[in-house]
């Protein structure tokens, strides 16, 4: 079976994830999501997932970002390494260094880790400086 090319919807859902845009995100990928058939159901699933993990991390809700990254990230570790012009492998690193950082950090430290990623990056030391490696994950296209 070929692949069919993502809509116009799909990289609308990216350019909203990209600038953090969860919300609005969630709303572009489920529409496509309910319409969608397998593999690509499961594939936008697991990147709604991770939208929707960043959502609820932004609104301090650690264990709702916790479970659905981990159910986002293994919903897309079939498609790796790219799928349907995505960097997949990229996506699921990124959000394995989240949900590591967030599982060191704990749910009682959930309101200063999101002060910290939504710092400016700057040289100065603090707690969580080496737990958070990454910042909020990015959605990376592939060449072709």
């Amino acid at each position: 079976m070929v692949p069919v090319a993502p809509p116009d919807e799909f990289w609308q859902g990216v350019e909203q994830f990209n600038q953090q845009e969860y919300y609005a995100c969630h709303d572009s990928l489920e529409a496509l999501w309910i319409e969608a058939v397998e593999p690509q159901k499961r594939f936008y699933q697991g990147v709604l997932q991770i939208a929707v993990a960043c959502h609820h991390l932004l609104n301090l809700n650690w264990r709702g970002a916790v479970i659905l990254l981990g159910e986002g990230m293994g919903r897309l570790r079939d498609y790796q390494p790219d799928y349907e012009g995505i960097d997949v492998t990229s996506l699921i690193i990124q959000s394995a260094e989240l949900l590591q950082a967030l599982q060191k950090s704990g749910q009682e430290q959930v309101a200063d880790f999101v002060k910290y990623l939504e710092a400016e990056p700057s040289g100065d030391a603090n707690e969580f400086s080496e737990e958070a490696i990454a910042r909020l994950p990015r959605i990376w296209r592939v060449e072709s």
